[in-house]
Formats: C-alpha cells, sequence, structure tokens
C-alpha cells in the first residue's frame, strides 16, 4: 500500500474534523433562537391613535343683521379679549347716535329753558287770575258787580291753576334727572350699545381655528363666523380597545407624540374615560390633558399616545413570542434543560404587549426559547440579551 503524502495526510486530517464537527452539531440538535430571562424593570402601557382637539371652543357671531366692512384676523391667529375681530357697516347705527345726542343736547340746552319760563309764565297768570277773582268778589260784596262776572274769575283763576299745574310738571319733567333726561340718556346708551355691536370682539384668549365670513357678506345672529380655540384648552381624545379599558383610570401618565413631529414627546394624563363604547368599533375614547405647553399641537393633528397601566421596578420578565397555550394567567414555556427542550407550565403576572412578568415555573438566568420546537428535543440555544421595552 503506497504511503501518503505529507499534504494528503493534513487534507484527510482536516476532513477528519470537519465530519466529527458536523455529526457533533447534528447531535446537539438545530441553532434555535432562544432568550435568557432575568430580573429587570417592566412597564405595562396601552398604545392608541387619535387627535388633537380643543376643550373649549368659541364660536363668534354677530348680534345683529349687517353687512361686513372689514375682516382683521384669519385662522391661525393669536387673539386676546378686546380684539377686534370683524366690524360691520355702522352707517345707520350712527345717525341714530347723532339723533340721540341731538335730542338730549336739545333738551339742555332749549327745552328745559322753555318749559322754565313757561312755569314761570303760569305763576304769573295764576297770581294775576286770583288777584281778579279777589277784587270782583269784593265788589260783588259791595254790590257792584253781578254774580256771572264773579263767576267767570273764579273760572279763570281754575284755568290759569290747571296750567300752572301742567306747566310745572312739565318743567320737572324737563328739569336736570327729570324723567325726560332719563328717556333721552338711555336712547343714546342704546344707539351707543347698538353702535358697538358692530365692532365684533374677541372675548377669549386663543388660536382662531376657522373663519367663514369674507368683506361683503350680510350676516345675522346666530351664524358662527369665526372659531377659536381657548388658550390652553387642548386635550387629545384617542380611541382605545375596549378589551384594554379595565387596565386604564383617571390620572395615569401618558405620552403623545404626533404624527408631523415624531422626535418630540408630550407628557400627558388621563383626564376622562368615556361612559359608553363604541360599538360599531368596539372602542371607548378616552381624553387626555396636555401637561406641558407647546407650540406645535394643533388642532385636528393625529398623534399616538402610550398610556402606562402599570410598572414592575424588578420583574422576571419574559418575551411574549416564548410564550404557548397562553390562558388567563398562565402559559406554556419551552426551556433549555442539559440541552434538550424541556416543557413548562408557568404563571404569568404583569401582561404587556412584548413582554410579560412571570410569577412562578422560571427563575432568573434560564434560557428559553422562541422557536416551537418538540419538548425532548436537543437543541443549540441562540440567546440575545432581552431589552426592557415600555410595552
Amino acid at each position: 500500500m503506497p504511503r501518503l503524502t505529507v499534504k494528503m495526510q493534513i487534507i484527510l486530517l482536516v476532513l477528519t474534523v470537519l465530519a466529527s464537527l458536523f455529526f457533533w452539531q447534528k447531535w446537539q440538535g438545530p441553532e434555535v433562537s432562544a432568550m435568557v430571562i432575568k430580573q429587570q424593570p417592566l412597564v405595562q402601557s396601552v398604545v392608541a391613535s387619535g387627535e388633537v382637539r380643543s376643550q373649549s371652543l368659541a364660536r363668534i357671531g354677530s348680534e345683529i343683521t349687517g353687512i361686513i366692512k372689514a375682516r382683521h384676523v384669519r385662522e391661525g391667529d393669536e387673539v386676546k379679549p378686546g380684539d377686534l375681530l370683524l366690524e360691520l357697516n355702522n352707517d345707520e347705527q350712527q345717525a341714530r347716535v347723532h339723533e340721540a345726542e341731538a335730542a338730549l343736547q336739545q333738551l339742555v340746552s332749549s327745552s328745559r329753558r322753555q318749559a322754565q319760563a313757561a312755569q314761570k309764565e303760569a305763576e304769573a297768570n295764576l297770581d294775576q287770575a286770583q288777584r281778579e277773582r279777589a277784587r270782583r268778589e269784593a265788589l260783588q260784596e259791595r254790590q257792584l258787580l253781578s254774580d256771572e262776572q264773579v263767576e267767570q274769575a273764579r273760572r279763570s283763576e281754575l284755568s290759569a291753576r290747571v296750567s300752572r299745574d301742567k306747566a310745572t310738571l312739565q318743567a320737572a319733567a324737563l328739569a336736570s334727572g327729570g324723567t325726560e333726561e332719563q328717556i333721552l340718556t338711555q336712547r343714546l346708551a342704546a344707539s351707543r350699545a347698538l353702535l358697538a355691536k358692530t365692532r365684533v370682539v374677541s372675548h377669549v384668549a386663543g388660536i382662531v381655528q376657522t373663519r367663514n365670513v369674507e368683506p361683503g357678506d350680510l350676516v345675522q345672529p346666530g351664524h358662527t363666523l369665526l372659531e377659536i380655540a381657548t388658550a390652553n384648552s387642548l386635550e387629545v381624545v384617542v380611541k382605545v380597545d375596549e378589551k384594554n379599558m379595565a387596565r386604564l383610570v383617571l390620572g395615569q401618565p401618558a405620552q403623545i407624540i404626533a404624527d408631523a413631529y415624531p422626535d418630540n414627546v408630550v407628557p400627558a394624563h388621563i383626564t376622562f374615560i368615556a361612559p359608553a363604547i363604541d360599538t360599531a368599533r368596539g372602542t371607548v375614547d378616552i381624553h387626555l390633558s396636555v401637561d406641558a405647553q407647546t407650540d406645535f399641537l394643533k388642532q385636528g393633528m393625529t398623534v399616538s399616545a402610550t398610556m402606562e397601566t402599570g410598572r414592575r421596578d424588578n420583574a422576571l420578565v419574559i418575551a411574549n413570542d416564548a410564550l404557548r397555550e397562553v390562558n388567563a394567567d398562565s402559559a406554556v414555556v419551552m426551556r433549555v434543560e442539559n440541552g434538550k427542550a424541556e416543557r413548562v407550565v408557568v404563571k404569568l403576572g404583569m401582561r404587556g404587549m412584548a413582554q410579560s412578568e412571570v410569577r412562578e415555573g422560571l427563575k432568573s438566568g434560564d434560557t428559553i426559547l422562541l422557536d416551537d420546537i418538540v419538548a425532548g428535543s436537543r437543541v443549540r440555544p441562540k440567546t440575545n440579551p432581552l431589552r426592557v421595552s415600555n410595552e
């Protein structure tokens, strides 16, 4: 038998080693994805999408019918109480104010003086009639005048007295602070109030959301011309699957991320849980109050909210991908023991979307298979460190 050369001996040795390594790996079983569980923090959360809304949306309208003369704001403008929003044509209202002012001025400068003069004249006429009546009565006693002439003097006195009383009442009505001045003052105030209604001003601080009017439009009471989202009233409304409703309570913290600004995380908390379920979608509305002042959140913006529903600072955590035959509070996992897959029933605690807490059945450092393997099979676990998740 010919002797092998050194080169051939080396090749044969390499092949033998490779063959041995191959059969050794086959004997050990296939390489399977696995994880080593350990004690670490676990956060349970519910994730849902929704939109930004305003808790208080002021709808601005006109109290009178008129034509829009000027518009001073548009969508996105910031307004404060007292800021002018719209102006209506006010020619008619200004004319009424001028008319009321003129009537009041006429009362002060003319009518009041005339009434005072008329009162003095009526008093003088009454004095004259009284003297005439007394003179005729004296002559009658001396039988120098007839009864008819005396009666005529008495009627003249009565007429003068009535005239004097009318003049006194008229002067009192036109006097300073009298009823006529009060009426004209109220008429002037009403005219000025009507004129003021031609200037539509903001009564709240906020941001103009919508406008439904332009100069030249005819507006009437009851029509919404502008909508203003009041300052610091933004909230987020998300729709949560009803199966997660039991895990949510008022005051739970949350984090909001707007689709338009994925790098900005805004803290928030739950302020309202709707009392009814949307039967068509199987969801419940959850309202979140924003805890930080933000400039980028806008009315109607689409956002995602992560609501923290539970936390364990030191829990034995397992990935949900490793759980089999999951029940309400238990599941089956495949643990690696002496190179073989072993079926183990575990008791679960807090559940998350990606990870869960193991209460019983495993210990820290156990290697758990992530792939489906028949119990008793030899395996070679390929482990990756488990990272903390916020699910």
